[in-house]
């Protein structure tokens, strides 16, 4: 299992946009079977600034991911509305607030 958190700080006015994209790549991103779960979120306190948190069920999940359709069309299309490159930062389970990951 790998879990992926992913900061994304966009340009403003791109916040809907950015939403709207990300929300359709998550959507599609649960379909696949190496994800277990994929969430969209927006910091309270500064609306252009979001994390996607993904949680694979293996090492090798998150490459099959960067392969699909759906998340080179996010890829493409958010790219030109960050005000950043984004960053990627990977971690491990220590403990589970769930089962479903097993």
């Amino acid at each position: 299992m790998q879990i992926v958190i992913v900061a994304v700080h966009v340009k403003p006015g791109f916040e809907e946009a950015f939403k709207r994209a990300s929300l359709e790549n998550a959507r599609n991103s649960i379909q696949e079977s190496g994800i277990l779960r994929f969430d969209v979120i927006q910091q309270s306190d500064d609306p252009t600034r979001f994390a996607l948190i993904e949680i694979y069920r293996s090492m090798e999940a998150p490459a099959r991911h960067k392969e699909t359709q759906h998340y080179k069309v996010w890829k493409d299309t958010v790219e030109p509305m960050m005000a950043e490159a984004r960053t990627r930062l990977e971690y491990l389970p220590v403990f589970p607030a769930t089962d479903d990951w097993k």
